[in-house]
């Protein structure tokens, strides 16, 4: 059973050091997601419009990796927007995009964008909506600032499945996660999918791999 945190308790919980929060995701994307960083790379690297939000970009570790990975391809250059809630993650994600000035890193609550409505053409959620503490605000508010047709891409952290060996070892981090604060609560498939059509999405595509259901939704024209 999970109990609810606020949005401060969640930013608390996530008050690592940036190298210790990116040690400490190498092992949940690994062990938890039973996913890989290819696997991030080819999922979420396509889906970046000249006006892009990354929601929850944390200390931008996984950003930079995608942003690299589309530049070894040629894809067109990007305007990137990267939130998050948590001050430390910020900081980090500060330093690292100092010197370029398609990055830009605010402060922000996924739920409550400071933003105007239809002003992205794309959004990604990497590794992040399980920490949500209100996940329908935030698919809402994030399809409010989408454009007509824009797509949001996210991966999700479902619960643990698969042989016996790889399932305790990510019950064992999810639990750790849900005590530490930074996991509110793993998901269905079925239960998220409910979510995002009741926020108004069309799901353009997706697929399930390890412990993660990839998904990219469309706003309506």
């Amino acid at each position: 059973m999970t109990t609810g945190k606020t949005r401060d308790e969640i930013a608390e919980a996530y008050s690592s050091e940036p190298w210790w929060y990116d040690l400490r995701g190498f092992f949940i994307l690994t062990f938890a997601y039973n996913s890989t960083i290819g696997t991030q790379m080819r999922f979420f690297g396509p889906n970046f419009g000249p006006d892009h939000l990354e929601v929850a970009c944390g200390t931008g570790t996984l950003l930079e990796m995608v942003l690299n990975w589309r530049r070894r391809r040629k894809l067109p250059p990007v305007k990137v927007t990267g939130i998050d809630y948590a001050p430390s993650m910020l900081a980090g994600a500060k330093r690292r995009f100092a010197g370029n000035p398609q990055v830009e890193v605010q402060h922000a609550d996924a739920a409550q964008l400071p933003f105007a409505d239809n002003r992205f053409d794309t959004a990604n959620i990497a590794n992040s909506i399980h920490c949500f503490p209100t996940v329908d605000g935030a698919l809402r508010d994030i399809l409010r600032v989408l454009k007509p047709g824009g797509t949001l891409a996210a991966n999700v952290l479902l619960y643990p499945s698969g042989f016996a060996p790889l399932r305790w070892a990510a019950q064992k981090i999810n639990d750790w996660g849900i005590r530490k604060g930074i996991l509110y609560s793993p998901f269905h498939v079925e239960e998220l999918r409910a979510k995002v059509l009741a926020a108004g999405y069309e799901v353009a595509s997706e697929f399930t791999s390890g412990n993660t259901w990839n998904v990219v939704l469309r706003k309506p024209l």
